[in-house]
């Protein structure tokens, strides 16, 4: 596993994290999910991605309990808040992020995060008071750095703008081969800002493993066969995406790779990306992926991607 600096933190984070996103805590048997952030740690993964609005709260409890008992500088942990706990409970307001740290630190067992990420932008909350609660939760000890997750290029220029508060060093956008609108405005923001990107749906959904095939019905056992979760996957099923996608399932084995970890170098090319957010059901899949970090794809690779997909890329 390799590592990378997030922006200009002092957290090192390994190129491919575990998300827990519809899955721990959730979907996934509790022995299976343990089993996954074992494999996990063995593989040398060491950044772990949840948010308090996962599982309502079932995805950080999950987490605490298996991380209870590590040693807790070995890994990197990250939550984030802004949807809806409760019918009161939501937004960056000042006193739901005093409240919703809180709630957080006490599902995962801990007294810190490494960061602390608005999960949205916040527009019934004035900016400035979003920005120095947060500098309260760092300077309190409860957070190292503060991230944001989908925030438009303008939304972040603000933030850096308010004067005497932290600054943010992580974005978490959406972000792959099929969805490459970070690469407009916000990944060259980021980058002479010294904020590093943790980009989630990096197989968008797992529709860039090349298991959808265009006219046939999905796995059993897949996301888009699940009709509780089926509704993420979006547009990204329809037949002319797969069709395209199965256009690179040559590609990816010329370069001796599977459809995985094609797409997750893809998105690691980028020196502004610092990891990419796997979710994981099995083991096995941890494994697979983790193997994508440190590979480094040639020009003609990209190009032959690039021609795979062309006119299905957002």
């Amino acid at each position: 596993m390799k590592y990378r600096r997030l922006g200009r933190s002092d957290l090192e984070v390994s190129e491919i994290s575990l998300g827990s996103w519809l899955t721990y805590g959730a979907s996934v048997d509790s022995a299976q999910a343990r089993a996954c952030v074992h494999t996990a740690f063995e593989v040398g993964i060491n950044l772990i991605d949840t948010a308090n609005i996962y599982g309502h709260g079932a995805a950080e409890s999950f987490l605490g309990d298996v991380l209870s008992g590590l040693d807790r500088s070995s890994y990197v942990l990250a939550t984030k808040l802004f949807f809806p706990m409760t019918d009161t409970d939501r937004g960056l307001s000042a006193a739901q992020i005093a409240k919703q740290i809180d709630a957080s630190l006490t599902r995962l067992r801990t007294d810190h995060v490494d960061l602390y990420q608005c999960h949205r932008y916040d527009p019934d909350t004035p900016l400035e008071e979003t920005m120095e609660a947060l500098t309260e939760v760092v300077r309190q000890g409860k957070a190292r750095s503060i991230g944001f997750s989908e925030w438009t290029a303008p939304q972040v220029e603000a933030a850096l703008a308010v004067p005497g508060v932290e600054r943010f060093v992580s974005s978490q956008p959406r972000y792959s081969m099929l969805w490459r609108k970070p690469e407009a405005e916000v990944f060259p923001l980021c980058e002479p800002e010294g904020i590093g990107n943790i980009v989630w749906s990096p197989l968008a959904q797992g529709v860039l493993t090349g298991k959808y095939r265009p006219g046939s019905p999905p796995p059993a056992g897949s996301r888009a066969a699940d009709p509780s979760v089926a509704h993420w996957m979006g547009d990204w099923p329809k037949d002319d995406v797969l069709t395209a996608v199965q256009r690179l399932v040559p590609i990816a084995a010329d370069a001796g790779l599977t459809m995985a970890q094609l797409a997750l170098a893809w998105v690691l090319r980028r020196p502004v990306v610092s990891s990419a957010i796997i979710g994981a059901t099995r083991p096995e899949q941890i494994i697979g992926n983790a193997a994508a970090s440190g590979v480094v794809l040639s020009a003609d690779v990209l190009a032959a991607v690039d021609g795979a997909l062309h006119g299905v890329v957002d």
